[in-house]
């Protein structure tokens, strides 16, 4: 009986290490898993492929407006070069022609007003010389700023020194020691000026012109 009874319990141990052992029937093969029927429905084909189809639309659009912006970059940095690549020298010929005039100015009234006289004749030539020399830089966008009459504009106008003349409106410039010069929309040299001081603040308006709230409608 004692025998019996160790072979049942080790039968017993043995069935128990074979369900030990066998796969479980209900669980699912590895590597796969439950799939959701609205996660399916997301992943339809005809559906990543209508919105890959809008991603590449927008990118094309974008990379078209960055084209458009690049090529009007481009073309005005190419009109500023075209524009303003004199400059330096430009300016370096203004001090000549200021040499020029100071030249002119030198010279004796009388000695102008001379008839027979080879001083004159150097006198034409240097003027002559000043116009020619202005009038090249003028065909290459340099043009003379010409402020007297006008309100002061710290942009373009340097203030040397005030004029008392309560007649003239206030900032009015009334005198230009030297001209200014502009190329092209830039400022090449300022016009250093007399102001006047003492005048009514604002200038009258000319004859014909638009009123102020006219002009900043």
């Amino acid at each position: 009986m004692i025998k019996n009874s160790q072979d049942t319990h080790t039968m017993s141990d043995e069935s128990q290490g074979h369900e030990y052992n066998k796969p479980q029937a209900d669980a699912a093969p590895k590597g796969e898993e439950a799939v959701n029927p609205a996660q399916a429905q997301e992943l339809d084909p005809v559906e990543v492929l209508k919105a890959e189809i809008l991603e590449l639309r927008d990118q094309r659009l974008r990379m078209a407006a960055e084209m458009e912006n690049l090529r009007r970059r481009t073309a005005r940095d190419v009109r500023d070069a075209k524009s303003y690549a004199i400059s330096g020298f430009a300016r370096d010929m203004l001090q000549v022609s200021d040499n020029l005039q100071r030249a002119l100015e030198a010279v004796p009234e009388q000695v102008e007003g001379a008839a027979d006289n080879g001083l004159n004749s150097l006198v034409e030539g240097v003027e002559l010389t000043e116009r020619a020399m202005l009038a090249a830089l003028e065909r290459h966008g340099v043009s003379k700023l010409e402020p007297k009459g006008q309100k002061f504009d710290p942009n373009y106008h340097q203030a040397m020194y005030e004029v008392p003349d309560p007649s003239v409106a206030n900032n009015t410039v009334v005198e230009v020691v030297q001209p200014g010069y502009v190329i092209g929309e830039r400022m090449l040299r300022p016009a250093m000026v007399g102001v006047a001081k003492g005048g009514p603040k604002e200038l009258a308006p000319e004859p014909g012109a638009p009123a102020q709230a006219e002009k900043d409608a």
